[in-house]
């Protein structure tokens, strides 16, 4: 074969694979890019063993004692907030809510591109904050904690996925996607310290078995 023709099919065989990489890079989503990112497994392992452990209590809670959901910006609330923030393409109307757009959910890997087959998960579930302590909080501190945009605490996810999810911890729930579930006890247990919030022994113990294969 001519020298000529041979650089031809190498130069057109690199470009097609260049092509297809950066088709690959395009369409494929980054599982913790919406996600404030979370302190390290280092640092999580440090804040998981300060963490007081005790056992839950759920009496008296209620969902409408975490006030959900405040306007953060404009017109949007914190749902249409982490919309536009965890979607692709999202385009709003003047209310701020999703009229197009898709939004990838990294607990399954599933893509979606209407928002009401989207929910916005709190990572630490209400239920989970007011058994570890949050009962003893004021209403504006429950309501910081479920409208929480800078703590990782708010994602968007597939809604029967989180429905599933409802309010189990880490010892009783985990994203199905196994690449995710470093990316989720880290950010479990970031929330948790900030917040003050203790943990059950069995959470704990899932917590710690997790973190260490970070």
């Amino acid at each position: 074969m001519p020298k000529f023709y041979a650089r031809r099919r190498v130069s057109k065989l690199a470009a097609l694979t260049a092509l297809i990489a950066s088709a690959a890079l395009f369409n494929s989503p980054s599982a913790s890019a919406a996600l404030p990112t979370p302190v390290s497994a280092a640092t999580a392992r440090t804040y998981l063993a300060s963490l007081t452990v005790a056992t839950e209590n759920r009496t008296g809670y209620a969902r409408d004692l975490f006030p959900t959901w405040d306007t953060i910006s404009g017109t949007c609330n914190t749902r249409e907030w982490i919309l536009k923030r965890d979607g692709t393409n999202v385009v709003t109307d003047s209310a701020c809510t999703a009229t197009s757009g898709s939004w990838y959910s990294p607990y399954d890997g599933a893509t979606w591109t209407a928002a009401s087959d989207v929910d916005i998960d709190h990572l630490v579930p209400l239920a989970e904050a007011w058994d570890s302590g949050a009962s003893k909080w004021t209403t504006a501190q429950r309501e910081a904690l479920a409208n929480d945009v800078t703590r990782p605490q708010l994602l968007a996810v597939t809604d029967n996925v989180n429905q599933s999810k409802g309010d189990k911890d880490p010892a009783e729930w985990m994203p199905s996607l196994t690449s995710y579930r470093c990316t989720y006890v880290r950010a479990w247990v970031q929330v948790k310290y900030y917040y003050n919030l203790s943990v059950d022994s069995a959470e704990k113990s899932a917590l710690t078995s997790y973190l260490s294969a970070c």
